[in-house]
């Protein structure tokens, strides 16, 4: 159920604070989740990051922006363009990108996220990409889900190990 005056659109240099607004509010949320692996990013890292993606003018990577009919910035998707692997490797290359999505707690369960990931993808099409990956931690259950149930499924796996003392 998509919430009643909800506009997906794409983000302007005047979205740059509540995008940190979410990105801060969303690392809150993963540190709650695991500490070990998560962090809160310094806000001025975040301007930097977001004024950087919304000047390039390369398109590499693209952020769309939920507003709820009081105009109120619910929810982003950051669409980021992945490289092609390089020609020594094996794998084939193929146009690519990355989401992460952020929707506000109180806007959860109506739709926001299914929107702006509806979105995402025509703006990943609209410009070549034909692959769309999540990068998600397995303890956060939630966003598990949510991608699931979009139709994205397990792509492999990333395997890793500590060395020495962190």
């Amino acid at each position: 159920m998509r919430e009643v005056g909800l506009t997906v659109r794409p983000a302007s240099l005047a979205d740059v604070a509540s995008l940190v607004g979410l990105r801060l509010a969303n690392a809150e949320a993963h540190l709650a989740l695991d500490p070990d692996v998560y962090r809160l990013p310094q806000p001025e890292a975040v301007v930097r990051h977001f004024t950087a993606v919304l000047a390039d003018e390369a398109g590499r990577g693209g952020v769309l922006v939920a507003e709820a009919h009081d105009g109120r910035v619910v929810g982003m998707i950051e669409v980021l363009s992945q490289p092609d692997p390089p020609e020594h490797q094996i794998l084939r290359p193929e146009p690519s990108a990355q989401v992460h999505t952020v929707v506000l707690p109180d806007a959860r369960g109506l739709g926001v996220g299914a929107a702006l990931l509806e979105a995402a993808e025509r703006w990943a099409t609209d410009r070549g990409i034909t692959y769309l990956s999540a990068g998600i931690h397995h303890r956060n259950v939630g966003a598990v889900r949510f991608y699931r149930r979009h139709g994205y499924t397990d792509a492999g796996f990333s395997l890793g190990r500590h060395l020495g003392v962190r």
